[in-house]
């Protein structure tokens, strides 16, 4: 093995060399971000090549014959001349078997699967050295049940299986090779089959987008129409390919327009929105933790955690955070506002379930390769006890249990310490299993609360009233209702009374709120009262709270047992009030 040769090569293909000479796998998966450039170092001179040029240039430079095949262009050659041995040898084939296949090639997997196979074992038996890439992988063995398998599919596999399996193939000079974007959209058995090799082509690092920015602007100067220095470009393209930051800068030369911090940002969201198709949602925030009233201990540990980040000690964070309390109590604001202090990415994850076998498991992988490759990030998953799902779940052949499988593995990994920060937001964290709120996962469990003091609604209206925008009259007012400790209102009522208030000033031909129109609105105003359900969410999210110094008053003096018996009671008076 050429040392030399070995260290032009980024590090998964150098894995894929040394796993070919162990002369035990002939059949390589490669998955990921396989539509992106390729780093190759030719003579010291950097390069970069799309996954096929690298391939055939470079991985398989001095093989005999180099086959590519896709349902869409059927069966190609890297050269004419491997082209017209191909040819010669079908013309061989049709004489024998009556076929015509050397006038047109089929493209239909069933039949270019079986040439290749043959022309495979022919050129082999002559000592030949071959490659052949298959694009597209599942489009031909798609996953799917092996009891729902059509004919043609089941056809495909056991091709391909045996070309894996073949004695001939592996102890030859000979490489498969299948591109797919995702190990989960492939069948499965053949994922796991040990004839088969998964390898995994990430993301470009901070590093390797650096290196790459500099070899962009080294042939198209990009530092003059850039206000973004170009070591701070890297920083903040975390996550994008390499063709996503060739967009970028290549539309900034075309168009020469400036490429400002706020264009940076607009550009990357829609990027990576476009490369998670869907299914992450970037959140851009203007607020930080002064824009959140009240939960002053939950503040100042979030606090302490932006501290430890912006000086690296990413070490000492916790993996994630729990954040539980009734409904109107700001959980999903007060993520938000983290984010914006620390100043770190914050993406949403979206609905990635779908209802076709393997698209479920496939969504995924992409989206936690995505959030690897971007971190530092906050991930905020809201309603994470009905989003999750279980070890247990069933009904789905055993989807949601996978995927919930890998989303615990992922976020239990201490290698992502404080470089993937998960948020999970729930009014009931009882219902959400054990295996995510343990040590080692969501391990910081905050509990957030009505206000509980005149002073703390007060704060809260204030804040409501910058967030909202609405304008006083007068400094210093506030609605007779929110000073009346009897009555209770969250930050999303005072939010609605502020609105409605704004809307009584507009009809009235005003731009500002007076305290007559916030006193009409409010003492008319009837908040959504579910007491019992209230209450019970306040006790789970105490009993759930990792911390006694964060409770309420009322609610540090009570037993662990005496919470768990009035769980049990309002539960029961809950269902008993339904029936």
């Amino acid at each position: 093995m050429n040392e030399s040769f070995l260290k032009s090569l980024p590090g998964w293909a150098k894995k894929m060399v040394e796993k070919y000479y162990t002369q035990t796998i002939s059949q390589f998966i490669l998955y990921g971000n396989v539509y992106d450039l390729a780093p190759w170092r030719d003579n010291e001179e950097l390069k970069f090549l799309t996954l096929h040029d690298f391939l055939a240039k470079v991985l398989f430079g001095s093989r005999d014959i180099i086959m590519f095949y896709d349902r869409s262009s059927g069966i190609d050659f890297a050269t004419p001349a491997m082209r017209q041995d191909f040819s010669r040898a079908i013309s061989g084939y049709d004489s024998y078997y009556g076929t015509e296949f050397s006038h047109s090639l089929p493209r239909d997997p069933q039949r270019a699967l079986h040439l290749i196979f043959s022309y495979l074992r022919l050129r082999i038996g002559d000592g030949k050295s071959i490659a052949v890439i298959i694009d597209y992988a599942d489009t031909i063995i798609p996953n799917s049940d092996s009891s729902m398998m059509s004919d043609a599919d089941r056809t495909h596999f056991v091709t391909l299986l045996k070309l894996a399996r073949d004695s001939m193939t592996i102890q030859s000079n000979a490489t498969i090779c299948l591109i797919t974007e995702s190990l989960g959209s492939l069948n499965q058995d053949h994922v796991k089959s040990v004839f088969t090799e998964g390898i995994q082509i990430p993301p470009p690092n901070k590093r390797e987008r650096s290196e790459y920015i500099k070899f962009y602007n080294d042939k198209h100067p990009i530092e003059q129409y850039s206000e973004v220095p170009l070591e701070s470009l890297a920083s903040l393209t975390s996550g994008l390919s390499r063709v996503s930051l060739r967009t970028i800068m290549a539309e900034m030369m075309e168009n020469k327009r400036k490429l400002t911090f706020d264009l940076l940002k607009q550009r990357k969201k829609l990027l990576i929105e476009a490369e998670s198709f869907g299914l992450l949602e970037f959140v851009e925030t203007k607020y930080d933790l002064d824009m959140v009233a009240g939960h002053d201990g939950v503040k100042k540990r979030l606090r302490d955690a932006v501290k430890a980040i912006q000086k690296g000690k990413t070490d000492v964070l916790p993996m994630g955070y729990l954040i539980s309390g009734p409904v109107g109590t700001g959980k999903t604001f007060i993520t938000y506002c983290f984010a914006g202090e620390v100043g770190i990415p914050c993406v949403i994850l979206k609905n990635f379930r779908s209802q076709w076998v393997g698209q479920t498991e496939s969504n995924l992988e992409k989206i936690l390769s995505l959030l690897k490759a971007m971190e530092p990030i906050a991930v905020l998953i809201d309603e994470a006890d009905a989003y999750l799902g279980n070890r247990s779940a069933g009904g789905d052949s055993g989807v949601s249990a996978r995927v919930f499988s890998k989303i615990a593995a992922f976020m239990g990994n201490t290698k992502n310490r404080g470089k993937v920060i998960w948020f999970l937001m729930t009014t009931r964290p009882d219902l959400l299993p054990v295996d995510l709120k343990r040590q080692g996962r969501a391990e910081e469990h905050f509990g957030l609360f009505y206000p509980q003091t005149i002073e703390e609604r007060k704060t809260l209206f204030q804040i409501m009233c910058k967030k909202t925008g609405v304008a006083l009259d007068q400094e210093d007012i506030y609605p007779e209702k929110i000073l009346d400790e009897k009555t209770h209102f969250s930050g999303a009522d005072i939010e609605a009374g502020l609105i409605r208030s704004r809307f009584q000033a507009v009809v009235n031909g005003r731009d500002q709120v007076s305290q007559e129109d916030m006193n009409k609105v409010f003492k008319d105003f009837i908040p959504a009262s579910y007491p019992l359900e209230i209450e019970l969410q306040n006790l789970v999210a105490v009993q759930e709270s990792t911390s006694r110094e964060l409770l309420p008053k009322k609610y540090k003096k009570m037993s662990d047992l005496d919470v768990s018996q009035q769980i049990q009671e309002l539960k029961m008076l809950i269902d008993a009030g339904r029936m």
